[in-house]
């Protein structure tokens, strides 16, 4: 039994050793994505002198709501890095600023109302998920006993 133990503690310390050489990689891709879409939102700011107003403002701020959107991403990655899980609440948080990216690029287009009510339906329940996973998140439930 104590050498499946010990056989047990390796693949453990493997698995565990794995999983954050990938985050690590993960990471470092993410910081590259953060930057090269810093990098995307200047080069669009020519579109301010070339373009419609209304055009090259939607793409500026679609640009910068993606990067916002995938910074939300890089604090998953690193919550997870340092408490070794995934909080839900970053991971609502960021399919919220993902919607509400979408959002904010129909105010540049004619949607139909029962598309933009489905919107509506999916941020109010993403915000109630999002208050319940505060409202029972298990760090709270372990200092209420």
């Amino acid at each position: 039994m104590w050498k499946e133990d010990v056989i047990d503690l390796k693949l453990t310390k493997f698995f565990e050793v794995s999983a954050r050489v990938l985050l690590s990689l993960l990471i470092t891709a993410i910081l590259l994505a953060i930057l090269g879409g810093i990098i995307r939102t200047f080069y669009d700011m020519r579109l301010v002198v070339s373009h419609d107003f209304h055009e090259a403002f939607r793409t500026i701020l679609v640009d910068v709501l993606t990067v916002l959107a995938v910074v939300e991403v890089l604090r998953t990655a690193l919550a997870y890095f340092s408490e070794g899980r995934v909080k839900v609440t970053y991971i609502i948080d960021t399919v919220l600023v993902t919607v509400l990216t979408e959002i904010m690029a129909f105010w540049y287009r004619d949607m139909s109302w029962d598309k933009v009510a489905m919107v509506i339906a999916l941020v109010l329940a993403l915000a109630g998920v999002r208050v319940v996973a505060v409202r029972f998140s298990p760090r709270r439930i372990r200092e209420e006993l």
